[in-house]
């Protein structure tokens, strides 16, 4: 089964998108929202939308068929294809992969699987393709047994990044892969200015939530499924949801007290929020395209008691053309990438992006990588971060940026984390820890060298 060309761009804004629910099943609602990022659009808009739709007692499983259907999908989608003899409508081909990934991958009794997803096809004006869904579901199901080790073996991935992990990464591409068809653990950035790590974790042991202390100095892996926004303290801002190895960029800046620092693609805040927790900068500018995600940046600075410690910017614009009013001693550049090493929290992404994404993302990397080393202070420090695997968008990048920049010098990252590359260095995904990460460190000479 193969599913049709999808643009990989997410929608703009959540209104014009959200899913007609009224009189639906729930797995109605999960394939209308499987089409709708079939038609190319984005997770982050369509599962709050839905999660808001449905009752409070189905939401956990709607959170599951429509996670869990990405993350399978091209798994599912392999062995499904010998038994479809044309390319399917979106609606269709995701009522295939949201009953396929039932009868293979949950308890949900067959029966039931498969009955709620035929109501759902016809719920969905497809009353012609119900008994053409109902027949290949059903003879998945009576092969089941036989296509149990193709879907194990089966990347799960699009061809196209199947071949490029292989390519970038030989030993590791499989296991990469196998990591990658995971749910990602939850990590907490504990607050330092509000809590201590020690006493956070007391608390959440006190009323019963499991965690543990990680590498990270602030930072805890929760053992057990919560809602997150009922955690003690969320309110008053004494922890923040961020991955493990995502918590490593503000390390890496130096001290930062008493310096003018710039975040430079800043939405969601997480990094920023963490500068000012670890450092009080003379002053700091949040830069995002999207005025929409820098409100979010706003939010979780305030949200966490951080407004106070030195003045902010917020600034909607193009980080790659925008005229700094001064230079700044140090700068943070969580680049845009194709999130290849996020996979596992965003798994619509195996959706989403095409090969010519990464062409366009290495072209706006370059662009922001020398515009915004034209507003760094001699002597300053720029940390380039991403959350990809490719090495076109990491390593390879910034070997090409230090190659044409004459004043430009990485500053080694000699840390037990990670893997030290050629330039930089890289975190992998694995089934306990962070997600995919990239980090190189660069500082600009007084003069050429």
């Amino acid at each position: 089964m193969k599913s049709p060309n999808r643009a990989s761009r997410p929608a703009k804004s959540p209104q014009a998108h959200s899913p007609r629910t009224f009189g639906l099943n729930l797995r109605a609602q999960v394939i209308q929202t499987l089409a709708q990022v079939v038609r190319g659009q984005s997770l982050s808009v369509l599962l709050p939308a839905l999660l808001d739709a449905v009752t409070e007692r189905d939401r956990a499983l709607a959170h599951e068929l429509v996670l869990g259907s990405c993350r399978q999908w091209f798994a599912l989608s392999a062995v499904l294809a010998p038994m479809v003899s044309q390319t399917p409508n979106p609606i269709v081909e995701a009522a295939l992969i949201c009953g396929s990934y039932q009868l293979a991958y949950t308890r949900i009794p067959p029966h039931a699987a498969m009955s709620e997803t035929i109501d759902a096809v016809r719920q969905l004006n497809q009353p012609q393709a119900a008994g053409f869904v109902n027949a290949v579901l059903r003879r998945f199901q009576r092969e089941l047994s036989q296509l149990s080790a193709q879907l194990d073996q089966h990347s799960s991935l699009p061809e196209w990044l199947s071949q490029q992990l292989l390519q970038d990464w030989p030993d590791q591409a499989s296991a990469l892969a196998e990591t990658l068809r995971g749910a990602a653990p939850i990590f907490l950035r504990v607050n330092r200015r509000q809590y201590s790590r020690a006493h956070y974790l007391e608390l959440l042991g006190s009323t019963g939530i499991e965690a543990e202390a990680i590498s990270t100095p602030d930072g805890i892996r929760l053992q057990q499924s919560v809602s997150i926004t009922q955690l003690p303290g969320y309110v008053e801002g004494w922890f923040s949801v961020q991955d493990a190895n995502a918590q490593l960029a503000a390390s890496l800046l130096g001290n930062l007290d008493g310096k003018v620092v710039l975040d430079a693609c800043a939405a969601p805040g997480g990094k920023t929020a963490h500068v000012l927790e670890w450092f009080q900068p003379e002053s700091l500018t949040a830069l995002d395209t999207d005025p929409i995600r820098l409100k979010r940046v706003e939010d979780t600075v305030q949200r966490l008691n951080l407004t106070e410690l030195c003045p902010i910017t917020y600034k909607a614009t193009n980080a790659a053309t925008w005229p700094a009013p001064q230079p700044f001693d140090a700068i943070l550049l969580d680049a845009p990438c194709t999130a290849t090493g996020v996979l596992r929290r965003h798994p619509d992404i195996r959706l989403l992006r095409q090969p010519t994404d990464v062409i366009q993302t290495i072209a706006l990397q370059k662009r922001l990588l020398d515009h915004l080393w034209l507003m760094l202070k001699p002597g300053g420090v720029l940390v380039y971060v991403t959350c990809s695997l490719l090495k076109a968008e990491n390593e390879t990048q910034i070997a090409d940026f230090l190659a044409r920049t004459p004043d430009a010098r990485e500053l080694l990252i000699d840390e037990h984390w990670g893997e030290t590359r050629p330039n930089g260095r890289q975190c992998f995904p694995t089934a306990d820890g962070g997600d995919g990460f990239y980090y190189a460190r660069l500082i600009k000479h007084t003069a050429p060298v």
